[in-house]
């Protein structure tokens, strides 16, 4: 009796746990599909959004009169390309930071779309989270909007911003830092407006339409991108925006359809305490869009 006691009851409780693992992988698996509907809709809002990129080929001659180590980082990273950049989609693996003060590193997957005319992005990821739990988050800059969505497993909501001048400025900024990825963006007849700071660094500025970010470039010496500084960007702490020096560090460059490209990147905001390190990317694939294709 007892045996059979004992046997009726791991029946039970295997069928409850069948239940609701059944019941956890169905929920997993219709948060997946919001996340994917929510990221297809922003993707296709990007390309809407999107103008003809001209002209399709640059002219050398566009280098004169840049900053000495500007001219030096164009020859460098473009060489014997001429046409210039529409649109890239890339895939990418890495570690985030989910905590504001201490180390919880977690790891990533993320997929990013960009566009180059009218500046726009929206990045996608699934963040490790806990055994079988991700949070599934994406970052976009559309149509002159910053906007931050994470939600748990695609299901419950941790953070919906948006639709602010902090947002929209820090977005467009990670644009602009971003364009080591899509060199030709940094063109001066794409928008960029350069000043030489001393030989190895020069300030870039960048409009959409109201909106204006600033960042130092420093070069290597090789010519290339080694980082990007900005004195203030908003950081997320204690539920509000703080404004804090950041910085991107870029290294590990290779050849991908002529042009020299970053693929390992790490990404630091600078608080009195020191550096505080919240990203770490490597580039995986990256597939480029041409002016004029």
């Amino acid at each position: 009796m007892a045996m059979a006691i004992n046997l009726k009851t791991w029946m039970l409780v295997s069928g409850v746990a069948t239940l609701f693992i059944g019941g956890a992988a169905a929920a997993l698996r219709h948060g997946n599909r919001r996340s994917r509907r929510h990221t297809d809709v922003l993707r296709a809002s990007l390309d809407a959004e999107r103008v003809a990129v001209r002209p399709a080929e640059y002219d050398p001659r566009e280098l004169d009169g840049l900053p000495a180590p500007v001219q030096r980082y164009f020859q460098a990273a473009l060489g014997p390309v001429r046409r210039r950049l529409a649109a890239l989609t890339l895939k990418q693996i890495g570690s985030f930071n989910l905590s504001e003060s201490a180390e919880r590193w977690r790891p990533f997957a993320a997929t990013q779309r960009v566009v180059l005319q009218r500046p726009g992005f929206d990045w996608f990821a699934r963040i490790g989270f806990a055994p079988f739990l991700s949070v599934h988050v994406n970052d976009t800059y559309l149509a002159g909007q910053g906007h931050l969505r994470a939600a748990l497993s695609g299901l419950i909501m941790l953070a919906d911003i948006g639709d602010t001048p902090e947002m929209a400025q820090g977005e467009l900024m990670r644009f602009l830092a971003e364009a080591p990825w899509y060199p030709t963006a940094l063109l001066p007849s794409q928008g960029v407006r350069w000043q030489e700071v001393d030989d190895r660094s020069a300030v870039a500025t960048l409009q959409d339409g109201t909106i204006q970010v600033t960042l130092l470039f420093r070069f290597s010496p090789d010519g290339l991108i080694d980082s990007v500084h900005a004195d203030a960007r908003g950081r997320m702490l204690n539920g509000g925006v703080v404004p804090t020096p950041w910085e991107g560090r870029w290294w590990g460059y290779a050849q991908r359809d002529g042009m020299q490209v970053p693929l390992s990147c790490e990404v630091t905001w600078i608080t009195p305490e020191g550096p505080k390190p919240y990203f770490r990317g490597h580039v995986t694939l990256v597939a480029y869009e041409w002016a004029g294709a």
